[in-house]
């Protein structure tokens, strides 16, 4: 079992609260992420969860069991960081041995949990490899592989994929949701990077000044923002913003349309404009579309052939069963 329920969980430094009271449950074996931009409060409720940072009020409570006060070691969890922290003189059976080490596990036991976590991340050929001798990717699994040996109620992953370049952020991101699936042991992401977040996450909590803007699953955050915040980060590229008159007359006072739902005409449509920069990325063209007298720029998502340039005049028509509307605080109007 591996379900958390944080129940009106606070955290002050001093006079500053950082996250007012705040509720959630993550379900047994489900795969849920907090997302939202730098200082948030992200990885301090991770932190929170783990027995990192002292709750300033609430509770916390673990298979149904009160960890509030609980030290880190008593919570069954284990914790994954941005930085891999691997001893460099040890080899890598004797890195993802070492909190089994320090627990007094019979040597029989920790070479069966670290030949089995080596079979499941792909490291049995790099057992006897000191980190140095590994890519960024190999020792993020090492550091992984330290963390399920533990055989935890729940991974906690700080940024785990921040120091890595791109091509080895989407590897590691495929081998830790395939990770996830044959595990199905619950697991708590915290990532800056909305990406990541729809790709991996079975649950998304969306995090704005340590308040809990929206949970759903990534469909229901994409297709259904609660709100302006959400709507505008979720999604990639992120959604068009309209206020004003250009979002008056469709009876809000900002609407929302996403990039893939504005059809582009050279010949007719209901806003014109003209393209500034013009992504070809292959699959896809992301036009950045300026003077249409709605936002500064409206971007459109449009098929990787199409021949549109710097400078060419075109004509936007959004799809009208896809727009969002919100009011003047900026909740979604039904």
């Amino acid at each position: 079992m591996g379900m958390i329920e944080l129940s009106k969980v606070t955290k002050r430094f001093g006079y500053v609260e950082v996250v007012p009271p705040l509720d959630l449950t993550i379900e047994d074996g489900e795969f849920c992420v907090f997302v939202g931009p730098s200082g948030c409060g992200k990885s301090t409720l991770l932190r929170l969860i783990a027995g990192l940072e002292d709750v300033s009020g609430g509770r916390i409570v673990i298979d149904g069991a009160d960890a509030t006060a609980a030290p880190p070691a008593k919570r069954r969890l284990a914790m994954v960081f941005q930085s891999y922290a691997l001893y460099p003189h040890m080899t890598v059976r004797k890195n993802i041995a070492f909190p089994l080490r320090m627990a007094g596990m019979p040597p029989e036991e920790q070479a069966r949990r670290v030949d089995a976590a080596a079979k499941v991340l792909n490291l049995t050929p790099y057992l006897d490899r000191r980190p140095g001798q590994l890519s960024g990717g190999q020792r993020q699994r090492v550091a992984i592989g330290r963390a399920i040996v533990r055989e935890p109620e729940a991974f906690l992953f700080d940024e785990p994929l921040s120091n890595l370049d791109a091509a080895l952020r989407v590897g590691m991101r495929l081998e830790i949701s395939e990770l996830h699936e044959r595990l199905r042991t619950t697991m708590v992401y915290v990532t800056h990077d909305q990406v990541e977040a729809m790709t991996m996450a079975d649950k998304i909590v969306v995090l704005n000044a340590g308040r809990i803007e929206q949970v759903g699953s990534p469909l229901d955050l994409y297709k259904a923002p609660k709100n302006v915040f959400v709507a505008g980060f979720i999604g990639s590229p992120k959604m068009n913003l309209v206020s004003g008159e250009g979002a008056r007359r469709f009876g809000a006072e900002t609407i929302g349309i996403r990039p893939e739902h504005v059809r582009v005409s050279t010949t007719e449509g209901t806003w014109t404009g003209t393209v500034g920069v013009a992504e070809h990325l292959g699959s896809d063209t992301f036009l950045h579309v300026h003077g249409t007298g709605l936002a500064e720029t409206v971007t459109v998502r449009v098929g990787g052939e199409i021949d549109l340039r710097h400078g060419s005049r075109v004509h936007l028509t959004p799809d009208p069963d896809k727009i969002h509307r919100f009011d003047a605080n900026g909740l979604r109007l039904p």
